[in-house]
């Protein structure tokens, strides 16, 4: 993990990665009975409020045992990317190793792992007036148009969208 050093006397990172309602938070839960460790949930879904219905969030009483963090912290209307759950996620698992805990991150959402443990790709971040400018645009044509003008452009990429 970048920035994160493990060794003999101080723990690393564990991840478990699976599905949504495959029994991540059970095997947390089932850990947290023989070390001690708090959960970094990488989950894109858990980290909305008011997102409970399909999301398998840890229960109120789950939470409880085990400390989870990332689940319920911005609302649905507000911005989140990857590299805010990077950022986010690499200043809790310092935290969570300063206090000798074992951080374990636990979701299914694998380019939020990938960033974490292996970090991001340099890439630009989001750009809302492109997005608007977009946006006008495919308002004022077909729906098919803006496809048809990434075929142009870039056919490749058009290829692997719909």
């Amino acid at each position: 993990m970048n920035g994160v050093q493990s060794s003999p006397e101080k723990p690393g990172v564990v991840v478990i990665c699976g599905p949504t309602a495959s029994g991540k938070t059970a095997v947390c839960q089932q850990l947290a009975g023989h070390f001690s460790l708090e959960v970094v949930s990488a989950d894109s879904r858990q980290i909305y409020r008011h997102m409970d219905i399909g999301t398998a969030k840890p229960t109120a009483s789950e939470r409880a045992c085990v400390r989870h963090h990332l689940v319920d912290i911005v609302d649905p209307d507000e911005d989140f990317t990857v590299a805010h759950f990077v950022e986010s996620g690499r200043r809790i698992v310092a935290d969570i190793l300063s206090r000798g805990k074992l951080p374990v991150i636990a979701g299914g959402t694998g380019l939020y792992i990938q960033g974490l443990t292996a970090g991001l790709a340099d890439v630009p971040g989001p750009d809302p007036d492109f997005r608007q400018r977009m946006h006008r645009l495919a308002a004022n044509h077909d729906e098919g148009w803006l496809h048809r003008q990434l075929q142009q452009v870039d056919p490749v990429l058009a290829e692997k969208t719909d």
